[in-house]
């Protein structure tokens, strides 16, 4: 077995500046804000308090109260006043503050945006973004830490995003911005000023369903999205410094996902490891497993494996006891290297 450090799409090309993950979202909306008229900022404190994680600082002094404003402590109307706007030309992004407060918001998200294009036989759509922080590791307990993406990658009609770095933050936002679908943008708040990283000075997308090779390698595949993708860097240097070739792929976009990808290196290193932060049960990860043992079968040489969250509340202080760390991970994929 070789180790390989090939990173063919971990740090792409560009000239521009080195900026963080939430510093790329306030990029992206402002670009967009400037680039179209119709887009349309609003969520509890994101007007002159920035939001509570400052992603909106300093937008509504530039582009006016009547194009970013603050709203009620209600999530149903935030999302119901999106996909009013949506239906009626605007292009709204709606703040819900924590991933953990969509609940009140819920019925109008699957019931109302994900299916007015189809109920409308096309006379509809709703072009619109929920943004919203996911996820652990910032010790927020239980109503502060969840990751709830599985409920909305189970309807149809949403797209559903969560990206890694600050390059790839700044490009799906401005891609989900200019869709005509409505799009849940799922932001792992650990990563809002830990990733950093070099996003280009000229105007860029990153395409909805396109998979990143973080790393190539020939021994085993390490999937994985959001927040865990640091973890998964950890354990593929260790593994890497005992000869193991391990191939890494942000997955990036949930609805639609890249079962190309996937499947393109799982043929390859004929094993499987998919990491994500959220409970086990019903997991994303289960469907990706699915497809690989359905269309990899003769693949694989060891079961795929997955390492999660626990199917527990999200703990109060244990985070890095409940998040996949790069010792849980790097022992599932021992496990698979040795079946």
């Amino acid at each position: 077995m070789t180790a390989t450090q090939t990173r063919p799409e971990a740090a792409p090309m560009t000239t521009g500046r080195t900026i963080n993950l939430i510093q790329a979202v306030t990029e992206a909306i402002a670009e967009e804000m400037e680039r179209d008229q119709r887009v349309v900022l609003f969520g509890e404190d994101v007007g002159a308090r920035g939001g509570v994680f400052m992603a909106t600082a300093g937008l509504q002094e530039r582009f006016g109260k009547h194009r970013v404003f603050d709203t009620p402590l209600s999530e149903a109307s935030i999302v119901g006043a999106a996909v009013g706007m949506a239906v009626r030309g605007l292009r709204p992004i709606a703040e819900i503050q924590f991933a953990d407060y969509m609940g009140p918001g819920f019925d109008q998200i699957i019931s109302q945006a994900a299916k007015i294009r189809y109920r409308s036989a096309g006379q509809f759509t709703a072009p619109m973004v929920i943004r919203t922080p996911s996820g652990g590791g910032v010790k927020g307990g239980h109503h502060h830490s969840q990751s709830p993406e599985s409920y909305y990658t189970h309807t149809p009609g949403l797209k559903v995003v969560m990206p890694s770095t600050p390059y790839d933050a700044k490009g799906l936002l401005k891609a989900a911005l200019r869709g005509e679908d409505p799009v849940i943008y799922f932001e792992p708040k650990r990563l809002y000023r830990a990733a950093k990283g070099e996003v280009p000075d000229h105007d860029y997308v990153v395409k909805l369903g396109e998979a990143a090779v973080r790393r190539e390698g020939s021994d085993l595949s390490l999937i994985g999205y959001g927040g865990v993708m640091p973890d998964l860097e950890k354990a593929a240097d260790a593994l890497a410094a005992e000869g193991v070739s391990v191939e890494v792929i942000d997955l990036r976009s949930l609805v639609p996902w890249d079962r190309d990808r996937v499947l393109t290196s799982v043929q390859k290193t004929g094993r499987a490891v998919l990491v994500s932060e959220a409970p086990r049960i019903s997991n994303f990860m289960g469907e990706v497993a699915y497809v690989i043992q359905e269309q990899a079968f003769d693949y694989l040489t060891a079961p795929v494996g997955q390492v999660a969250g626990f199917d527990t509340p999200y703990p109060y202080v244990q985070d890095k006891v409940y998040l996949p760390g790069a010792n849980r991970i790097v022992a599932a994929c021992v496990q698979a290297l040795n079946y």
